[in-house]
């Protein structure tokens, strides 16, 4: 399955409570929550490059599946952690964060938890 393709956020759930719990401050939450980010997927094989982009920000990820390699979350941490799929999602956990991304014809689905909150953004794929 081929994750590859360029996404635009169409909805998001929990954004606000789920930014606060990772410690994203009040004003980035606040500028954050009414951009429409765009999601690039680059994937050649089991070698993935995403990147997210959200008003200025832009957060890069570069991985293979199953390798530990660094990763930078959205409090621009860099922690180490390997990403895997699992039943077709990539899944990986950063810290107390889980994220898993699906396909869902031309929907990228992303849910991230961490203790008991969820947040869910959905993409849509433009290109």
């Amino acid at each position: 399955m081929s994750f590859a393709g360029t996404y635009e956020l169409q909805s998001h759930e929990n954004f606000e409570t789920f930014m606060k719990a990772i410690g994203l401050p009040d004003d980035l939450i606040q500028i954050g929550k009414d951009i429409k980010s765009v999601t690039q997927i680059e994937q050649n094989g089991n070698h993935f490059v995403v990147t997210v982009t959200t008003g200025p920000k832009v957060l890069r990820n570069e991985f293979n599946i199953g390798e530990e390699t660094e990763l930078e979350t959205l409090t621009e941490e860099k922690i180490r952690s390997t990403v895997n799929i699992v039943d077709g999602k990539l899944v990986v956990k950063l810290k107390s964060v889980t994220s898993v991304t699906e396909l869902s014809g031309d929907l990228l689905i992303n849910v991230m938890t961490v203790k008991d909150i969820v947040y869910k953004r959905v993409s849509k794929k433009v290109a």
